[in-house]
């Protein structure tokens, strides 16, 4: 199975990578941890620390980088620098046959580029241009999944898919028309469609907070493969 970080940083991509210190640098632009963090590349004892937070600074970000395992010495390191944990995530993964299911009609469709109606959801439910530019991005087969309750856009998702595996990001449903399937059902047209793409696996990304996201996973019978966690410098640049 590809190596999960590599479908991360395939579907969801920074705007800039560099190395200084031994650690691989996004520029995420305002996206978020994930397109901003550093990743360590080298044994920690030949990584450099200090080249790795200039390096977040002079993009004009706060230093933070991604815990995976193996990392654990890495993560002792920057906890005696007084560096902040946070955002604990777990990657999921099942077979996409295992993802697919009946989808009423006019519920959900697969779409690229994403219809205004789309953006504009995603926009008034926090995932904002910052965000979308990274889907926009991305050099991958992708799609936009538009949910509608109630003849209304009501959930708007997005999936990349990279070297047979379709990751699952940015999933938003609007309060009003949460627990009522709608996520499922997009999931379902997302499976169609990744299938179709030529996809073997399904997987997605949920903090360890989010226990909708969580228990959406394990209905769907999906296993964690993969885990992780940021370390944030002490002050803000």
């Amino acid at each position: 199975m590809i190596d999960a970080y590599a479908i991360i940083d395939a579907t969801w991509p920074a705007a800039e990578y560099r190395r200084a210190g031994g650690f691989l640098i996004r520029d995420g632009q305002g996206g978020g941890s994930r397109v901003s963090c550093a990743t360590l590349e080298v044994p920690l004892e030949q990584a450099d620390i200090p080249a790795a937070e200039a390096a977040h600074r002079a993009l004009g970000q706060r230093p933070r980088f991604m815990i995976r395992a193996g990392d654990e010495a890495l993560d002792a390191v920057l906890e005696a620098r007084g560096y902040e944990s946070y955002d604990p995530v777990r990657i999921w993964s099942a077979p996409v046959a295992a993802m697919q299911g009946e989808v009423p009609p006019v519920t959900a469709f697969a779409h690229w580029p994403p219809l205004q109606i789309a953006r504009d959801l995603w926009t008034e439910l926090d995932v904002g241009p910052e965000r979308q530019a990274i889907m926009d991005r991305a050099e991958v087969p992708k799609t936009c999944v538009l949910g509608r309750k109630d003849d209304r856009a009501a959930g708007v998702a997005y999936i990349g898919l990279y070297e047979g595996a379709a990751m699952l990001h940015a999933l938003a449903v609007a309060p009003k028309y949460r627990r009522m399937s709608l996520a499922r059902e997009m999931i379902h047209e997302g499976a169609r469609w990744a299938a179709e793409a030529g996809a073997e696996r399904f997987e997605m990304i949920t903090t360890l907070a989010n226990d909708a996201s969580n228990t959406l996973a394990e209905s769907f019978g999906m296993e964690v493969r993969a885990q992780y966690h940021y370390r944030r410098a002490p002050e803000v640049v």
